[in-house]
Formats: structure tokens, C-alpha cells, sequence
């Protein structure tokens, strides 16, 4: 009995083990297939180059720059 007790235990491990890695299988696949379909069906905004900046880059850059300024000022209080 301990015999069989003990193999019924290795066979549900191995089933329910070899369930999981196929089901993450499938779930790496689907996920790669869906990432090639959003890809080629949206690519994404090719970004400016490191040269050129857009009037929103530079008032971004200028917000930034005064916040630091601010967290500075009240930190050295």
C-alpha cells in the first residue's frame, strides 16, 4: 500500500507539473504573437533625435529643472 500510496503521489506531481509548464508554454506563445500583431499593426512614434528638440521637450526640460530647484531650496532650509 505505502508503494502505491507513494506513486499515485509522483504521478498526480508529474501531471500537475507538466500541466503548468504547458500552460506557460502557450502563454509565452500567445504572448509573442500578440507582441508581433501590436507591432506591426501600430509601431510605435519614432522618436526625435538627441539633437533635435520639440517646444515640448524643452518646456518639459524647463518644468523639471524648476522643480529640482524647489525640492532643493526647501531641503537647505
Amino acid at each position: 500500500m505505502q508503494d502505491t500510496l507513494l506513486q499515485q503521489g509522483m504521478d498526480i506531481t508529474v501531471f500537475g507539473m507538466g500541466i503548468v509548464f504547458s500552460f506557460l508554454m502557450a502563454l509565452v506563445i500567445a504572448t509573442g504573437i500578440m507582441s508581433r500583431i501590436i507591432l506591426r499593426n501600430f509601431p510605435e512614434a519614432t522618436t526625435p533625435s538627441s539633437g533635435s528638440q520639440t517646444p515640448d521637450d524643452v518646456r518639459l526640460r524647463a518644468i523639471i529643472k524648476a522643480a529640482i530647484q524647489q525640492h532643493r531650496n526647501r531641503n537647505q532650509k
